[in-house]
């Protein structure tokens, strides 16, 4: 996981081989690095579009660039003399927007300001997370549903009580398959992350210890990379197969400012009712068969 990219320079259009030397990697390493880039916003979104339909954050609650509502501003920067709405964005691990109905396909985070010490970027590979597991406990997995909370967002509260309501409002719980299959490598990925409640036809209770011991066995040291950024990189991730932590251990009075753009993703989801909650979608004699099959 992870590939550091040379010699080009995303400001300018890419050739059609460009494109396909750097889709082949990024589909291979996951985590593609583009450092010493001069890019503007509308640079980014060039670039971006190349992956496919870019998200226009419309369901977010966060400052957007002026000129170009597909590109995010992540920054701990006063926005219009107001604490920004992303200052403590994404410390818990995550994969981008899986409190969607089309979580993000590729993410790209290009660096403008950093902190001396800190504010680096971690990345768990979700294949190996699903290839390590045991086989009785990855056909327990398939075929289940997870509930993913936007309310399960760490640091969401402090970011005003009106904030909260809205992002709230605009993200109702939803549904997605515990393990994916990537549709572009074929290979089955783990969905599961902090910002999960619990499974579809388990209990809350039920699903915690399974949630805990998916979500550590994920960030395991081997499944990691961690990126230490450096001014003028770009960072270009896979969220079909990743997740990823923003790590908060910078003083908060230096400056970590950075542009973001995500692509839609190719997978829909939908939105969890209150009988997913308490009852199942799946048979109550099938989640018995799965449970018994683990301890066979």
């Amino acid at each position: 996981m992870g590939a550091r990219v040379t010699g080009i320079d995303l400001s300018k259009p890419l050739t059609e081989s460009e494109f396909c030397t750097i889709h082949e990697a990024w589909i291979r390493h996951l985590v593609l690095v583009f450092p010493n880039q001069k890019l503007s916003p509308a640079d980014m979104v060039s670039f971006s579009r190349k992956f496919g339909e870019l998200d226009d954050f419309e369901n977010q609650v966060v400052h957007r660039d002026s000129e170009f509502k597909e590109v995010m501003t992540l920054t701990n920067k006063l926005q219009n003399g107001q604490q920004s709405k992303t200052y403590n964005a994404g410390q818990n691990w995550h994969t981008d927007q899986s409190y969607s109905l089309r979580p993000a396909k590729a993410t790209c985070v290009y660096c403008i300001e950093k902190p001396s010490v800190g504010g680096d970027t971690m990345f768990a590979n979700m294949y190996l997370s699903y290839e390590t597991l045991s086989s009785k406990m990855q056909e327990f997995l398939d075929g289940l549903d997870a509930i993913h909370d936007a309310s399960l967002i760490e640091g969401l509260e402090k970011r005003g009580a009106d904030v909260v309501a809205e992002f709230k409002h605009k993200n109702p719980p939803v549904v997605h398959p515990a393990i994916r299959t990537h549709p572009e490598s074929g290979k089955k990925a783990l969905y599961i992350n902090e910002r999960v409640r619990q499974f579809v036809g388990l209990s809350e209770s039920e699903s915690r210890p399974l949630i805990n011991f998916l979500c550590n066995h994920s960030i395991s040291a081997r499944f990691t990379y961690r990126h230490y950024w450096s001014v003028d990189d770009l960072v270009m991730w896979d969220n079909r197969c990743l997740i990823h932590l923003a790590v908060g251990d910078y003083d908060p009075k230096e400056i970590r400012h950075m542009l973001r753009t995500s692509g839609k993703g190719d997978h829909f989801g939908h939105l969890a009712s209150p009988l997913q909650k308490t009852d199942t979608s799946i048979p109550k004699s099938e989640l018995d068969r799965r449970v018994s099959a683990l301890y066979d």
